[in-house]
């Protein structure tokens, strides 16, 4: 199930090294390849992929854990659920939908994934845009007071013994609406069939298990893989767009932070808050139609 998209936009389950990835895909032209954040699925574009693919082929995936992808079931250090796995099962779909080179654009976690994606295939990744983050690295260094209360939410998902698949999973649809409606400032309301969407993609256990082994690594592991990589740079254009209501826009310098992560850096902010495709679509279709670039 999704929300409706034209009729040139066909379903795909794909194989990444035996996970499934669940995607649709439309338009024609370059390729770019949309991934969504917590606790969405693809539908999060579902008003900025068809604009998009007006003149783009337009891929746009569930990450493993969420929405219709398959769910493997989280193991000791997390590593199913690292940025470095998620990012290797995006490679693997473009390549298997024979895209060898494309752009990223992502998300809240997908922008995680993607960030990951552009180092560790450089070759692959023609440009990529990052929707309201600052480096996993750089947030987790410079963690406060403010940070704790605005984004309690990645400590509450690490916990351990259960503590927030338990409490999640009595009642998934309260949580979602709750996070989400804290992170909307103006713009466009949330489109009440992409909400349902999200509810029923994210009250299966599994899929509650695997957001909470995704926060989990990137309070573990991730952050190993980044201090490994400490000293290399996104060597792709990178476009950075947040919200000027959101936590990263009242909170960060974002082009001077992912100025220390990428060489080629630009952006600016939009009037929303956290969740800039859905609040501002015609903003975010400008600027990734801007950066990515004519067929």
């Amino acid at each position: 199930m999704s929300l409706p998209l034209p009729a040139s936009f066909t379903r795909h389950q794909v194989a990444a090294d035996g996970v499934r990835i669940h995607c649709m895909v439309g338009g024609s032209g370059p390729p770019v390849l949309l991934l969504h954040g917590y606790p969405q699925t693809h539908a999060i574009w579902h008003q900025v992929a068809p604009a998009l693919a007006a003149d783009h082929t337009v891929v746009l995936a569930d990450l493993r854990g969420y929405g219709d992808s398959d769910k493997p079931a989280p193991g000791p250090g997390d590593a199913e659920y690292s940025k470095r796995t998620m990012a290797r099962d995006q490679l693997l779909v473009m390549e298997s939908l024979g895209f060898p080179r494309f752009g990223v654009a992502g998300h809240d976690r997908g922008g995680r994934v993607g960030h990951r994606l552009a180092l560790d295939a450089p070759e692959a990744v023609s440009a990529l845009a990052v929707l309201d983050i600052v480096p996993t690295r750089y947030a987790f260094a410079h963690t406060d007071k403010d940070f704790g209360l605005g984004y309690y939410h990645w400590f509450f998902l690490a916990a351990g013994n259960g503590i927030p698949e338990r409490l999640i999973g009595a009642d998934p649809q309260f949580w979602i609406t709750a996070r989400m409606t804290a992170r909307h400032h103006g713009g466009t309301a949330f489109d009440p069939a992409a909400m349902a969407e999200y509810v029923r993609c994210f009250s299966a256990p599994a899929a509650i298990a695997a957001s909470c082994s995704d926060y989990r690594a990137a309070a573990g592991i991730d952050l190993v893989h980044d201090e490994e990589d400490a000293s290399r740079t996104v060597a792709a254009p990178l476009l950075a767009l947040w919200g000027e209501h959101s936590f990263v826009g009242r909170s960060y310098d974002v082009l001077g932070i992912w100025r220390d992560y990428a060489g080629d850096v630009r952006g600016h902010a939009l009037p929303c808050d956290h969740y800039l495709p859905e609040e501002q679509p015609e903003l975010v279709t400008e600027a990734l139609r801007g950066f990515f670039g004519p067929a």
